[in-house]
């Protein structure tokens, strides 16, 4: 069975909205562990905020590190509005919770989503989030989007943990 694993940017005060302030702390090791992420995953589940906003660019930068697994891994945007979708990708249509819970089910290893705050909440909601990559970058913002919306209680367990030398933090959860 597969798992669903979210692999989110956060501020230390939990932000997650428009991660452009993550480039002075982004460094090689930050990349590796991204790398490593992307290539553990056979697709990737998208909102559709972080999905136009991605295949704007990922197809226009194919020799930036990483580009070649993200242009060819398969989407899944879960979108409302969208009712056509390029860059490999195929709109989730219907109950999205069962659509999921359906690609959970196919063989293979991980469905990756990065960003996409609405759609892991509400994955984590129907329980089909397995596993959360965390990586608190050290800035508060004060406000925006916050990656847990709802009271969530205590169902993480920590599985591993890593402070890169520009001082990121990448904890990774599961669900206990």
């Amino acid at each position: 069975m597969s798992k669903v694993i979210a692999a989110e940017y956060l501020t230390l005060d939990g932000v997650m909205e428009n991660p452009a302030w993550t480039a002075p702390y982004f460094n090689e090791e930050l990349g590796e562990f991204q790398g490593e992420l992307m290539a553990s995953a056979d697709a990737l589940l998208l909102g559709r905020v972080t999905y136009e906003a991605f295949a704007g660019v990922w197809p226009n930068m194919p020799d930036a590190p990483g580009a070649d697994i993200m242009n060819r891994l398969p989407k899944y945007v879960a979108s409302r509005t969208l009712q056509t979708a390029g860059w490999n990708a195929e709109i989730m249509q219907g109950d999205v919770a069962a659509t999921v819970a359906r690609l959970k089910q196919e063989p293979g290893h991980n469905l990756l989503i990065f960003g996409s705050g609405q759609l892991v909440e509400y994955l984590r909601q129907h329980g089909l989030i397995d596993t959360y990559r965390l990586m608190v970058f050290p800035l508060v913002l004060g406000g925006g989007q916050r990656l847990f919306t709802t009271e969530i209680g205590s169902d993480f367990k920590l599985v591993s943990s890593h402070t890169t030398s520009t001082g990121v933090l990448v904890l990774t959860y599961e669900r206990a």
